[in-house]
């Protein structure tokens, strides 16, 4: 097919087109970070396992693995390939970026385009490790998906992003025309709950362990890691006491079984990572979190902490999951990679302007600008050096 120029088209917080090259650089860019934080690629990774590895927090980790650990990976992740005039997902062109780049950095890696949740996609991907990889010495587990079904029961679940026990009302931002409304939320009925937990728990993330435990492809000391949020008091009403936080309890209690089984039987370990928000399609579409980020960006950019999701994975690589290094954890037992978003200053700060905040006053009080141009960079768009008045090829294959 002959290139196209490709434009952004979006409603709200769905991308319904991606740019292969900006994707691409923002792929290089990432590279060239880890590269710079690291004098030199350090050792004793081994195999990693990423569930979720197309963008966000999980490419972030794959990248730092492979660039900053020398780690043979392989990554799973469900992405829509090019058809036609109709672009592939973002994630695809990020993980088409990641096999260009191993390539010509001499990393071994291996991509798997399937549904995580499904028993297809594991004996799948036992089927590559024991071909490829050897056993894994670390599972990441960092999955997001709207939708699952689950594998035993065949029952299809979805998840809600609502609050629990009564109604909430608060401020959020109209992403399409930058309008401060006040969005009214139901509560959601025992079966949302229950579906959310089912979607965003920790069942799959269990299942995932026990399979490879099964099949001996684990490696002694094997250590597995998924990622979660618990936020400030200003968004717990939709997050950490909504469904999305009964999820994320879910998984915490899994992350403590997980521990015990594999410190049992390979003297492994298993931890929940408590990351700092960041700019994530997900993100996108809880209310509220969207006009909570665009002053988290203005404020924690204004006191030089601004992290994004590579220089977050770097920390926790480097200071919790190197070969010399024992996590820090908190009484909980969890690594806390958000104690930047919430220290006192920065918090108190977004609690004096929340209130204050209106469409007049948007693009002043918080950096709205910056939420929109990260958005838009996820897909691909306003990625700096990208010429997208220019043809580009978007039909691209992905493979190992």
């Amino acid at each position: 097919m002959p290139k196209q120029v490709i434009e952004q088209r979006s409603r709200g917080f769905i991308c319904v087109s991606a740019h292969p090259e900006g994707c691409r650089q923002n792929v290089e860019q990432q590279i060239a970070t880890v590269q710079g934080a690291f004098e030199r690629r350090g050792g004793g990774m081994g195999s990693v396992l990423v569930i979720g590895s197309s963008a966000g927090y999980g490419l972030a980790s794959r990248i730092v693995a492979a660039w900053g650990f020398g780690a043979k990976t392989l990554g799973v992740a469900l992405e829509r390939p090019p058809e036609g005039k109709r672009t592939a997902t973002a994630g695809f062109y990020n993980t088409v970026a990641f096999h260009e780049f191993a390539r010509r950095d001499s990393l071994e890696a291996h991509s798997l385009n399937v549904d995580a949740f499904t028993n297809e996609a594991k004996r799948e991907a036992i089927d590559r490790i024991r071909q490829s990889l050897g056993p894994v010495d670390l599972l990441i587990y960092s999955l997001a998906a709207p939708r699952r079904v689950n594998p035993r029961t065949g029952q299809a679940h979805a998840s809600a992003l609502k609050p629990i026990g009564r109604p909430y009302t608060g401020k959020t931002v109209d992403l399409d025309h930058g309008r401060v409304t006040e969005v009214t939320v139901e509560p959601a009925t025992d079966a949302e709950i229950a579906d959310t937990v089912a979607v965003m728990g920790g069942e799959d993330w269990r299942l995932w362990i026990e399979a490879l435990a099964e099949e001996n492809l684990l490696a002694r000391g094997a250590r597995t890691l998924a990622y979660s949020y618990i936020g400030p008091e200003l968004t717990w009403p939709i997050y950490k006491e909504g469904t999305i936080g009964r999820a994320k309890a879910h998984l915490e209690e899994t992350s403590r079984s997980l521990d015990r089984l594999l410190h049992e039987r390979l003297g492994g370990r298993a931890w929940v990572s408590v990351n700092q928000a960041v700019v994530t399609q997900a993100a996108a579409a809880i209310p509220v979190v969207p006009l909570y980020l665009s002053l988290l960006l203005r404020i924690t950019a204004e006191k030089q902490i601004l992290e994004d999701p590579i220089e977050q994975m770097i920390r926790l690589f480097s200071q919790h999951l190197a070969q010399d290094k024992t996590p820090v954890v908190d009484g909980d037992g969890r690594i806390r990679l958000d104690d930047l978003e919430l220290r006192r200053d920065v918090q108190q700060e977004i609690q004096a302007l929340w209130p204050r905040i209106t469409t007049e006053n948007l693009r002043t009080a918080t950096d709205f600008d910056m939420f929109q141009r990260q958005f838009r960079n996820l897909f691909g768009f306003e990625v700096e050096g990208v010429d997208y008045t220019q043809p580009v090829e978007t039909e691209l294959t992905l493979g190992s």
